[in-house]
């Protein structure tokens, strides 16, 4: 039996989520009060894969609580999967704004901004224990889905890995694993018959590649991805995401991260590529 438990800050996508895996074949409940954790592999023997939002409300005041049901599930057989979604507090205001909902945690006596603030302090063993990460500010449901999917398709001897382009300008993942800043490469910018495309451009290729160190930072990344993901691998890793940054995440970025999947999609279906600023 397995038992992927979605968490998160408020307004990140919880709910989105178990509806997306609902579509991924898992028995989805939503806000399981977390004393009833542990009677569900008894409750539904005939469910291989469950998947439980747990609310910031739901959480016990005492750690260790938590630990101890979590533990208990895992002696009893069930392969258990945490996954932490967080979205830019930027983004979380907005969406509370247009959506006119009420935060669990605000009161009369809570304002919205406190309220986040403590919302993450008793999300924080639920983020220590996660086995991933996901950043859900630029994700559409499409990409959101493709993601769980992959993630959750991975087996434990074939990592996934998603080679991920971005722009500076527009914040870092934050479910980055590996970041590497490109913005020291020449820069199709300022090329003006260049400006208006992007890294998958034949005439960019181009460009780049007539440039030396352009060449020698795509090996150097690749040597490294080489080197160090068989360790990831055998460390029972999963799942890696290695962000790809330039200054717009339009030229540089793109150009390496395609370069990357290119060389790596060998390994398997598991490797993606991904152009956050593209989408």
């Amino acid at each position: 039996m397995k038992f992927v438990i979605i968490t998160g800050r408020s307004g990140s996508g919880k709910s989105t989520c178990l509806h997306l895996l609902e579509d991924l074949d898992y028995y989805c409940i939503d806000n399981l009060p977390i004393n009833l954790l542990a009677t569900l592999p008894h409750t539904l023997q005939k469910k291989h894969k469950i998947a439980i939002g747990i609310d910031v409300r739901n959480l016990p005041d005492d750690p260790n609580e938590l630990f101890n049901i979590l533990q208990q599930l895992r002696n009893d057989g069930v392969e258990l999967e945490i996954i932490y979604l967080d979205t830019d507090e930027h983004r979380l205001f907005e969406r509370f704004s247009s959506t006119r909902r009420k935060h669990p945690l605000s009161n009369q006596d809570t304002s919205l901004p406190e309220a986040l603030e403590k919302e993450v302090l008793k999300l924080e063993p639920l983020v220590r224990m996660a086995a991933y990460r996901i950043d859900t500010t630029h994700l559409s449901i499409h990409q959101l889905h493709e993601k769980l999917e992959h993630l959750l398709g991975g087996s434990a001897h074939s990592i996934s890995v998603l080679f991920q382009s971005f722009g500076f300008k527009h914040g870092i993942p934050r479910d980055s694993d590996y970041v590497f800043d490109v913005r020291c490469l020449p820069n199709p910018h300022w090329e003006v018959t260049l400006r208006d495309r992007r890294g998958t451009d034949p005439a960019v290729i181009e460009f780049l590649e007539q440039h030396p160190k352009v060449v020698q930072m795509f090996n150097d990344i690749k040597n490294f991805v080489e080197t160090w993901l068989p360790e990831y691998a055998k460390d029972n890793r999963n799942y890696m995401t290695i962000s790809i940054g330039c200054t717009g995440g339009y030229h540089r970025s793109v150009y390496i991260a395609e370069k990357l999947y290119e060389h790596f999609k060998q390994l398997g279906p598991n490797i993606q590529v991904r152009h956050r600023e593209l989408a």
